[in-house]
């Protein structure tokens, strides 16, 4: 071989190996960038969710009712996920114990998603429901089934026509059928 083909196969070898880091690095740039569209995506479904909470326009009786239905959901919850933990009671004294250890304990994740898929719900659901209390837990009272069916026969119809974002709709709708189907019992 002369000495310009082993030059010539040297400056090809580096250029491969700066194609091959290249390469690398889009990749790498590629996950990055995917990563950061997906928190964006998430942070703007949430800011939606809370934009639509807060822009909410019932009365102060319907969102009484609403928030009643909200607080026993879960409370429900909270206290299925004890009933199949009762060895944890004292560590998971409110649901945001719950949500909060879920994360990082299996057990207690697995038990939190059997207790949902039991009652129908999402997680989609619980951050709304969720959002829902901070809002509003502040001004709203608690009224009992019998103080609730005496005011509105048909809350469902109500959170149709009067809430427009989807999650938070889902949500309640879902509070409603769990209540009203008896899964909260």
């Amino acid at each position: 071989m002369s000495m310009f083909t082993l030059r010539l196969d040297h400056k090809l070898q580096v250029l491969e190996a700066q194609f091959k880091e290249l390469d690398l690095t889009k990749d790498n740039l590629t996950q990055k960038f995917e990563y950061h569209s997906k928190m964006l995506a998430s942070q703007a479904a949430h800011d939606e969710l809370w934009t639509a909470v807060l822009s909410l326009k019932f009365t102060s009786m319907e969102l009484n009712i609403l928030y009643s239905y909200v607080m026993e959901v879960l409370t429900c919850l909270h206290t299925r996920v004890l009933e199949k933990l009762p060895d944890l009671v004292r560590g998971l004294p409110t649901l945001t114990s719950i949500l909060r250890r879920k994360v990082k304990n299996k057990r207690i994740r697995i038990v939190w998603e059997s207790v949902l898929e039991e009652c129908g719900l999402q997680e989609d659901d619980i951050t709304a429901l969720c959002t829902f209390f901070i809002a509003h837990g502040n001004k709203a009272e608690y009224y009992n089934a019998n103080v609730r069916h005496m005011y509105i026969r048909d809350v469902s119809f109500m959170i149709t026509n009067m809430v427009k974002n989807k999650a938070l709709q889902d949500g309640l709708l879902r509070t409603i059928e769990v209540i009203e189907k008896g899964k909260a019992e």
